[in-house]
């Protein structure tokens, strides 16, 4: 194991040993062993008592903190970070024009790419949809070209990224049943299960790369693609442009396989579209199936940016 999930109303976590107990109703309910855990995430309303997080951050295990009813992000707790200030330092020194536009270019022809090998995966799945995903992948070849070829600032790479988004989404909605009711991206709150699951799927995305960035000693608010913007993880932010194909694929199989389907999410008029608690429980493995595919991708990418900052090989994670 290496993710908990702890989704239940009144339920009081306690340390037992080398372990972590979960009492409801003053009944122990059971255990989870902390030597296995990498991060613990905490849905909605609990009770922990102060010595379980003293003993998950001397373990070096995250606790992530979601919203009970949307998950959304409301916090997250680590042990002991990366010491290496050099990493930092280099971050900071380089964030200049010139190798912001530099590392944002071959992000956004990094995440073209992404965009059009999903839509050959999909094509050869949707045999309807074969024209259609050949236009778009044609369209996003030209934007593509344009960003590589043409002397362009930050702000129109930002606009040709967009366009790429566009061209992707108009043919990514094609693929999903009419019943789902997925006709555009919307968010804040998403209207339509899928936009749901993409909006979940990313943020859990974000905060994968917050972790591996500050694990690996960089600061995860200072971006190169993303501005700078009070609050924000803009480092992380770029991060997640070069994987946002995952969670798109990975959501369509999702749905395709009716592993997750419309019934399990329940819309209101204020919160929008969101997962029954039902439709938490079938999501929470099939999620950390997929983290466990791209964890490793995002860790190896973070670890090699920090490295060509400092040009130290050796530099690893706590």
């Amino acid at each position: 194991m290496t993710t908990l999930y702890v989704d239940r109303k009144n339920i009081h976590i306690k340390l037992d040993s080398n372990a972590l107990a979960f009492y409801v109703n003053g009944e122990k309910e059971g255990t989870a062993p902390i030597h296995s855990l990498k991060r613990v995430i905490i849905v909605g309303n609990a009770t922990i008592e102060t010595n379980v997080l003293h003993k998950l951050a001397e373990e070096n295990v995250s606790v992530v903190f979601l919203t009970g009813k949307n998950l959304k992000f409301a916090g997250m707790l680590h042990g002991e970070l990366h010491n290496n200030a050099l990493v930092r330092i280099k971050q900071y020194e380089n964030n200049n024009p010139i190798f912001q536009l530099t590392f944002s270019k071959k992000l956004v022809i990094e995440k073209i790419n992404n965009q059009i090998n999903l839509i050959n995966y999909l094509k050869e799945e949707k045999n309807n949809l074969r024209e259609d995903a050949i236009k778009a992948i044609s369209a996003l070849q030209e934007i593509q070209n344009k960003v590589e070829n043409e002397k362009i600032d930050i702000e129109k790479l930002r606009g040709y990224e967009g366009g790429a988004s566009a061209v992707f989404f108009s043919f990514y909605t094609k693929t999903f049943p009419e019943s789902l009711g997925f006709t555009h991206r919307n968010r804040r709150p998403p209207k339509d299960p899928v936009n749901a699951m993409l909006s979940l799927c990313y943020t859990i995305l974000h905060y994968e790369c917050v972790r591996e960035i500050e694990m690996i000693g960089l600061d995860p608010c200072i971006g190169f693609y993303h501005a700078f913007e009070y609050g924000r993880e803009s480092l992380a932010c770029d991060f997640v442009e070069k994987y946002r194909y995952s969670a798109e694929k990975f959501v369509w199989e999702t749905f395709r396989t009716r592993k997750i389907i419309g019934n399990d999410f329940i819309m209101e008029e204020n919160s929008g579209c969101y997962l029954k608690k039902s439709g938490r429980a079938k999501f929470y493995p099939l999620a950390e199936e997929w983290r466990k595919e791209i964890r490793p991708k995002i860790r190896d990418d973070i670890t090699n940016f920090a490295r060509s900052l400092t040009n130290e090989k050796d530099i690893i994670y706590t």
